[in-house]
């Protein structure tokens, strides 16, 4: 079989596992089961939609990373990480599904056969892909071992982005401009819902200059009217209504790294509440975005959007904001640092926010929010559509 397909250098690789191994130290943990699909690619490149299955990366003190998943996955991992052929371990099909057997008591068998059956082993216990069955099958296995919970360990090593990272977001920012600029060539009254997000997804998928279209970890959110008052709605077949708003929230991938964006549009007249929303949302961006400087804390954004919010009568009682790059499914956010009151995550050069600014009440919402670099300067935006409200007359 011909050489896996990377997309980055093997060094960026080996710095991810020097960063890994040195979270496990601070910690006490001799090993790390990764259950997470983007710190697995993170960690060693993977990338297959083979998450509904039990998969793992397991980093040890000195040992190369171990990929584990159904035996038909292996020549995926072959195609797309840097893993060497004796570190890839399988299962068979007879555990997929299985009411008497489970994957993960391989997995610990196979743990235990490399001298770490009586180890202090840490577990991502929140991940969306790990299961109570799968957690119950490899505690079982092992029983001499100590297990620790490693929830976002690595999720915390991902937050500065490298270069290539940057460029690969920076692509997908392109690909979300060009999806808004398809929304503006078809969001009409009378267009059904599902016409509308079969454009975008068209524009979404191809790309643009260069930056082919990967999917996304979060289908697209749509609400208008009413539905805008829940932010993670999707599309009907509903025909576009005129005198109501509707908001999109989107985003752009290029080779799993996203760039979401939200915009919301108008057909006919605004009211006086969305028009007045839109103006407590854009000064409470623009005093957040003030406060998105190196040096500065998450909650310091976070504080200044919810005062200015304040100033002009309107309130957010959910986080303003996380961190994105690489995403599977169920969502894009790195699920560590949070744009909300208390967190003392300090900004540094290279790490990437979604300024999540999206505001929702009983029967309405609005969203304008943007993606964000911090940079040593001033701030940079991945995407560059206008930040306003849309009025489609």
């Amino acid at each position: 079989m011909s050489e896996a397909q990377l997309r980055f250098e093997i060094s960026e690789y080996k710095s991810r596992l020097d960063k890994a191994r040195n979270a496990m130290e601070k910690v006490g943990l001799d090993l790390l089961v990764v259950t997470d699909p983007a710190n697995m690619g993170w960690l060693t490149g993977y990338d297959g939609c083979s998450y509904y299955v039990p998969q793992c990366v397991v980093v040890s003190k000195d040992q190369d990373p171990l990929w584990f998943g159904r035996r038909m996955d292996a020549n995926g991992c072959r195609r797309t990480a840097y893993i060497s052929e004796d570190r890839i371990k399988w299962y068979g099909d007879e555990y997929v599904q299985s009411d008497t057997l489970h994957a993960m008591s391989v997995l610990g068998q196979i743990v235990a056969d490399e001298g770490h059956g009586s180890a202090i082993i840490g577990v991502e216990k929140d991940s969306s892909c790990l299961s109570a069955a799968s957690f119950e099958a490899l505690y079982a296995s092992l029983p001499n071992a100590k297990f620790k919970n490693a929830d976002r360990l690595i999720n915390w090593q991902r937050l500065v982005k490298s270069p290539r990272e940057i460029e690969y977001m920076r692509g997908a920012g392109k690909i979300v401009e060009a999806m808004y600029e398809r929304v503006t060539d078809v969001l009409r009254p009378g267009v059904k819902q599902s016409d509308v997000i079969a454009e975008l997804s068209y524009v979404g998928t191809r790309g643009v200059d260069g930056y082919w279209g990967d999917y996304p970890a979060c289908v697209p959110n749509l609400g208008a009217g009413a539905d805008a008052s829940a932010p993670h709605l999707t599309w009907t077949d509903r025909p576009i209504r005129a005198n109501e708003s509707i908001f999109f929230e989107l985003a752009g991938v290029h080779k799993r790294y996203h760039c979401p964006l939200s915009r919301t549009y108008y057909l006919g007249q605004p009211t006086s509440q969305i028009l007045d929303a839109e103006k407590a949302v854009l000064e409470g961006m623009e005093a957040g975005l003030e406060k998105a400087l190196a040096g500065n804390c998450c909650e310091d954004i976070s504080k200044a959007y919810t005062a200015a919010l304040a100033r002009g009568g309107f309130e957010k009682t959910s986080r303003s904001g996380y961190p994105i790059g690489m995403g599977y499914p169920p969502a894009w956010g790195e699920n560590s640092a949070s744009f909300r009151s208390g967190d003392k995550t300090e900004l540094r050069p290279g790490m990437t926010f979604h300024f999540m600014s999206g505001l929702w009440y009983g029967d309405w919402g609005i969203e304008i929010t943007e993606s964000i670099l911090i940079t040593e300067g001033k701030v940079e935006f991945l995407s560059k559509v206008p930040r306003k409200l849309f009025v489609i007359e």
